[in-house]
């Protein structure tokens, strides 16, 4: 029988009428209800699932107000990058001669300059994501992951057109051909800089409430972002000046491994001789783990020290 079954029965005098039997609703368990969930009962990074709408709204608010007001709009999520682009490739390139010794220069500096923007912009807005939200976080309760993580998307959404830039270029410079092996290539390097971003930007984020230094330090921390990765110059460079072991786990860096997945997937089909690091897929695996590692460590020590942030904010 269903929730509202019904049976015909008949009575004196003819004629039939329907009675209806409801059921009553089966109840749920206290530890499926929200209602019964004490505030601060937590899935960690997966309640942020159970909030799409209010996810979906603060993903909005990133995107909409970030150019609120700008005449340009979302034009300044090329203007930047291009500008930077132009900086280090007359710095780099022409002035120093970096032209030379990496062939198609503008198509590496591309490759690994858009990466580095996902990456700071996203880290330091995530750093700042709970400090930011102060007025909402003090009045009700509400998984407070939510604000990281939706710090993080908006930067990824405004990350997407320079990607598609990165591919048109690369177009034009011919001899580039989709493959799932590409594709697999930059999901994987998403993926790594995804979760190592989210796990700094949890780890500082939930710092920067008691201790506001960690917005200092996460800042100068970035300004060498474009120094620590092979983006304006090759790995080889530096293999030759540096330590051997120093050199594998400069080589093991995530935001590293992902730059060098995008320069084998939009810059090496097009060149001649690219210069592929020696294990590649060790190298993956490395990254790989050190960016789940960020995650977790984020994670746990975010859940530590939620319960004092209304206090401490």
């Amino acid at each position: 029988m269903t929730l509202d079954d019904t049976q015909p029965v008949r009575i004196v005098g003819g004629g039939e009428r329907r009675q209806t039997r409801r059921r009553a609703a089966p109840s749920l368990s206290p530890l499926d209800d929200a209602r019964y969930r004490a505030p601060g009962d937590s899935r960690w990074l997966l309640d942020t699932f159970r909030y799409p709408h209010l996810l979906s709204m603060l993903l909005k608010k990133g995107t909409s107000t970030r150019y609120y007001g700008s005449v340009m709009g979302w034009g300044w999520s090329y203007v930047k990058p291009a500008m930077q682009f132009f900086m280090y490739f007359f710095v780099m390139g022409v002035v120093l001669g970096l032209t030379r010794g990496l062939e198609l220069f503008p198509l590496y500096l591309l490759s690994g300059i858009v990466l580095i923007n996902f990456y700071t912009e996203a880290t330091r807005a995530a750093t700042n994501s709970i400090t930011g939200n102060a007025a909402l976080i003090k009045k009700i309760y509400l998984p407070r992951e939510l604000f990281p993580v939706s710090a993080v998307g908006s930067a990824f959404i405004h990350f997407l057109p320079q990607l598609v830039v990165l591919l048109a270029v690369s177009l034009i410079y011919g001899n580039f051909a989709f493959s799932f092996l590409a594709v697999v290539k930059v999901v994987v390097a998403l993926i790594i800089l995804l979760a190592f971003t989210l796990g700094l930007g949890l780890l500082f984020g939930a710092l920067n409430v008691a201790y506001r230094d960690a917005k200092n330090i996460i800042d100068v921390f970035l300004m060498f972002a474009v120094w620590m990765s092979p983006v304006i110059y090759s790995h080889e460079m530096l293999r030759s000046v540096v330590p051997a072991w120093v050199y594998q786990v400069y080589m093991v860096n995530p935001v590293t491994v992902a730059v060098e997945l995008f320069h084998e997937v939009f810059w090496a089909p097009v060149v001649s001789e690219p210069q592929i690091p020696d294990f590649a897929l060790t190298n993956t695996i490395g990254g790989v783990g050190i960016a789940l590692g960020t995650l977790l460590i984020g994670q746990v020590v975010f859940r530590k020290l939620e319960g004092d942030f209304a206090q401490n904010l």
